[in-house]
């Protein structure tokens, strides 16, 4: 009689030990995200793992402000988004498309093209908190610029309109924000100094075409629409071929 129940009576301990046990693994919370792992699974593949891109049109992230890039990545969510219109053009991508990125119908107040898919959609699932993480990541590592090829003419030409503007045109200077030597100020004025060229001068376009919208007062659009196309390409390769003191780079 005892053989025959526990026969039964083991097989059935075994079944409620390994329920209980599949129960407890089923409901165990998930292990927390870490900032590396957000930074693989996000950012990694374009920005590079510690923010140094590879690619000449993608922005290096490494030793930029925090505070802008926490500002930067709050704007591509559609929930700090203002209704479409002619500050904030829905171009050039199709209006279905933007609510895989926006479902709650707001576009994101930093939507420039080609990118809005790439960084609009990036950003859907992280939290507040997640970008604060990121931003402070990217914002501790060390900015590696390559040298920026540049004559002492074009030179000469740039550092005096980066430096002083155009009374003219009633064209500030660009120091007068981002600093003598582009070192930038948080949390509105990026640091320039070693950004790469191509980068720096898209977005100039973008903002004198109005596919920028995310500046403050127009600041940046009003400045950007008084520019030629060649004054573009001398400021963007000028302030990438800048490099800021140790001191100022830890800042």
């Amino acid at each position: 009689m005892g053989t025959a129940v526990n026969r039964f009576l083991v097989p059935a301990i075994l079944m409620i030990g390994l329920t209980a046990a599949g129960w407890a693994c089923a409901t165990a919370p998930a292990a927390p995200v870490t900032t590396e792992q957000l930074v693989k699974a996000r950012c990694a593949d374009c920005h590079g793992p510690d923010g140094n891109s590879l690619k000449p049109t993608i922005p290096r992230l490494a030793g930029q402000h925090a505070d802008y890039l926490y500002k930067q990545l709050r704007n591509f969510k559609a929930a700090d988004g203002k209704p479409a219109g002619p500050d904030n053009p829905l171009y050039p991508t199709p209006a279905d498309l933007v609510y895989v990125v926006a479902p709650e119908g707001l576009l994101p107040e930093r939507m420039n093209p080609v990118w809005f898919l790439a960084m609009n959609g990036m950003v859907v699932g992280l939290t507040d908190n997640d970008m604060k993480r990121l931003a402070t990541y990217f914002s501790a590592q060390v900015l590696k610029p390559e040298p920026v090829p540049i004559t002492p003419e074009a030179r000469h030409v740039a550092e005096r309109l980066y430096q002083q503007g155009d009374g003219r045109r009633a064209l500030p200077a660009c120091a007068g924000c981002h600093g003598p030597d582009a070192a930038g100020l948080p949390a509105q004025f990026p640091r320039l100094a070693g950004q790469r060229p191509d980068y720096t001068r898209t977005q100039l376009r973008n903002f004198r075409r109005g596919d920028r919208t995310n500046d403050p007062n127009r600041m940046m659009r009003d400045i950007a629409a008084t520019l030629t196309d060649e004054e573009i390409d001398l400021l963007a390769d000028y302030v990438g071929s800048l490099r800021l003191p140790a001191t100022v780079a830890a800042r």
